[in-house]
């Protein structure tokens, strides 16, 4: 469905109609229960998205209608574009998660239950499911869900090697195979428990880093490199997570900023003969071990070194029969930070490799010879590479997705290994993910925008389209039909921020909207770095706008500096400062926002989850004159209170930066705040910890400053959970219409 109704408005006399998504549609006010209860306003919007290696069928898992949470196995055959269901996910065991695999999934963002993942063999004839701590082998072809014998232990990060010959697991803090062939467990460590975690990602690497796993394959199956950490020096925290039927007392080491860290190793462990060599890693202890990658000749093992203070990444390679002395290949340096990807790619036909680097102020790509000696730049410009996300080495040709045409959209492109200009391949304005068969270039196309719930097809390598596995347009019988009607579009622009530097923003303007009145506005924010708000997507957090809408309020959002996809020079300016240009950017969205005739200069909101509910306190307490009520979810607070690899990398540590550290402080600016204030927080989070919130709540007593709060027993981070959900956005449209109708 096309989106080139974005900026639009129509006018009618003194009447300015905001632009509708989805005219002719039903007409029906959106209420708050609806919008995450069953089925999914959104459709059919499967995840875990793949094409099995030779090509014959997409895979996805959908949710169900009565419970869009629980997940099934589907397929689609691509000769002749049948969609059916591959695996029923109670054909499979329920249980209870461990609380290590509960964390995990919270790491990664996985909620739901049935079917969560899955992994295809190379040969395309089976596929691995983990489910409930057990791991079953299914073929397709007749149907058998075979329950492998994986012992007592909870199996977490399974995988299928890379020829398909072995599963590998973690259970118990060891790292585990299973040889699918001789029905055979061999266990691979010995030392995990307690402190010592074998082929386990620490926290930080989870949360922080993008590394979910800590044991990758060698590509012939021979190998597997592992991290062993030794956590015994990080700081162990008593934590009470509050559930409604009781306290859970929960012991976790959480690495502050400013202390310890784990101790980490990188190990090689060969199958045949169960030896572990250990890679060496330098002098300094202190390190982070971001990256872990194979070379194609299973030979040798590459790993990027990252620097405590996050100033310097090295890439690294070593003979794995020479584990004593690796080779350097490259470095990246920054005054401030280097931002980690996953970009790096070893090419098979040649002994060069693929990597994405910021050293010209925006991400690029880069060809580099075996020996790290520079070949080429790839790509150029005032504009940012997203990831690498297929090499067709026979072709000579990279896909990749990124933002050359517009930065609120994400395209996919594709350009020569010699070099040359990016060639355009999607063409719907939004956001494309693309996921590519193994070995083919071929993809799936997952594409949303503002006026399109999110959608699946399949292309060519020259972006033709070949088959639709989900279009899941929006029109009579789509869950969305009833209420789409009313379904608005913003309008997009830019301001400047005191530096000179463009700030993106997007305007929703009510239903029937009217240029003759004047409308109350909330401010959505996020506001930290690697994210973007200011986009043309799908966003299911958007249903809440939608029906603050249809009530007669405006909602308006911008991209401050610090946030995502606009260069290290836009990104940057928040080093060791925190909390100050981020406000300052906000507090000109508002200026700009007052010069508008139609908006209620006097009622303005702002509201902000996780890092947005820090910038939302900062800027009711900095900023009262431009903020009338405030509403702060789960906020950082204080970030001594935050973990070390997120915060150092912004802040420095609190050692060096004791001044920093308190002026980014939600806490000193308290004694601003003027009333208008609802906070909320999950009592069980462990990732922005509750003692952030109560510090403010106690701060708040203190001055004899009243404020209004919201707790929710048992929930994590994410505020997950449809009736949690429900709850809270009738709590805060409660408090919005109290605070900024009048």
């Amino acid at each position: 469905m096309s989106s080139g109704l974005l900026a639009v408005g129509v006018g009618l006399g003194n009447q300015v109609l905001a632009a509708q998504a989805f005219p002719g549609a039903g007409t029906e006010p959106l209420a708050i229960a609806r919008m995450y209860a069953s089925p999914a306003l959104a459709g059919t919007s499967p995840r875990g998205l793949s094409l099995s290696p030779d090509g014959k069928r997409v895979t996805y898992l959908a949710g169900r209608a009565d419970n869009q949470h629980f997940y099934d196995l589907w397929q689609m055959d691509v000769a002749s574009g049948q969609v059916s269901l591959l695996l029923d996910a109670d054909k499979l065991a329920a249980g209870e998660l461990s609380d290590e695999e509960k964390a995990r999934r919270e790491r990664k963002r996985i909620y739901g239950q049935g079917i969560m993942e899955y992994f295809w063999a190379d040969d395309s004839q089976a596929l691995l499911i983990p489910a409930a701590g057990k791991l079953y082998y299914f073929t397709p072809a007749n149907g058998e869900v075979r329950l492998l014998a994986t012992g007592e232990g909870f199996a977490t990060d399974a995988k299928l090697s890379p020829k398909g010959h072995y599963v590998s697991f973690v259970s118990e803090q060891n790292l585990f195979v299973y040889n699918l062939q001789q029905n055979k467990l061999l266990q691979l460590t010995q030392d995990g428990g307690g402190a010592i975690k074998n082929a386990m990602a620490e926290f930080v690497a989870q949360e922080e880093m993008d590394r979910m796993t800590g044991y990758w394959w060698a590509p012939d199956e021979s190998a597997i490199a592992f991290t062993r950490i030794d956590e015994s020096g990080v700081e162990l925290v008593t934590r009470n997570e509050i559930y409604a039927d009781g306290i859970k007392l929960t012991e976790q080491r959480y690495p502050y900023a400013g202390k310890a860290n784990v101790e980490i190793a990188l190990g090689v462990v060969t199958l045949a003969s169960g030896n572990t060599s250990w890679v060496a890693l330098g002098q300094d202890k202190d390190i982070y071990l971001p990256r872990v990658d194979w070379l194609p000749d299973s030979k040798q093992l590459s790993f990027q070194w990252q620097s405590r203070n996050q100033q310097r990444l090295e890439l690294r390679k070593v003979a794995i029969k020479q584990p004593d002395s690796s080779t350097l290949l490259l470095a990246e340096t920054s005054k401030a930070w280097v931002n980690l990807n996953n970009d790096l790619h070893f090419l098979k036909q040649s002994s060069d490799f693929l990597w994405a680097s910021e050293r010209d102020g925006f991400k690029h790509l880069y060809l580099f010879d075996a020996h790290g000696k520079l070949k080429s730049q790839l790509t150029q410009g005032n504009w940012a590479v997203d990831e690498v996300e297929f090499v067709d080495e026979q072709a000579g040709m990279v896909y990749f997705s990124g933002r050359m045409d517009k930065v609120t959209e994400k395209h996919l492109y594709r350009i020569s290994l010699k070099g040359g200009t990016p060639e355009r391949l999607s063409q719907a304005a939004g956001m494309h993910s693309p996921v590519f068969a193994e070995d083919k270039a071929v993809y799936l196309d997952y594409f949303n925008s503002l006026s399109q719930p999110p959608q699946i097809s399949l292309h060519d390598g020259n972006g033709k389209r070949l088959a639709w596995v989900e279009e899941n347009a929006v029109k009579a019988g789509h869950p969305l039909y009833p209420f789409a009607g009313l379904w608005q579009l913003p309008e997009f622009g830019t301001i400047k921020a005191d530096d000179g530097q463009a700030l993106h923003y997007r305007l929703f303007k009510p239903v029937d909207f009217d240029a003759s009145k004047r409308y109350p506005v909330l401010v959505r924010v996020y506001g930290g770095p690697h994210a973007q708000m200011v986009v043309n997507s799908w966003n299911e957090q958007d249903y809440f706008t939608q029906y603050l809408l249809q009530q007669g309020y405006l909602v308006f959002q911008l991209d401050n500096r610090g946030s995502a996809h606009r260069g290290t020079r836009f990104e940057q300016v928040i080093y060791r400062n925190m909390g100050d240009a981020e406000v300052r950017d906000q507090v000109a969205g508002v200026d700009y926002l007052r010069t508008l005739p139609f908006v209620a200069g006097d009622r303005i909101g702002i509201f902000g989850h996780s890092y947005g509910g820090y910038m939302a306190l900062m800027s009711l307490f900095k900023a009262p004159e431009h903020f009338k009520a405030a509403i702060s979810g789960a906020p950082v607070t204080d970030w001594r209170l935050y973990d070390s690899h997120y915060t150092e990398r912004y802040m420095g540590t609190p050692q060096d930066n004791e001044a920093g550290y308190d002026a980014s402080s939600v806490l000193p600016h308290v004694k601003g705040y003027q009333g208008g204030l609802l906070m909320y927080h999950g009592m069980a989070d462990d990732n922005v910890l509750f003692e952030n919130s109560t510090k403010v709540f106690k701060e708040l007593q203190d001055q004899g400053k009243l404020f209004q709060l919201m707790t929710y027993p048992g929930s994590k981070h994410s505020m997950r959970g449809d009736k949690v959900r429900a709850h809270l956005y009738l709590t805060l449209a409660d408090f919005l219409d109290r605070e900024l109708k009048h």
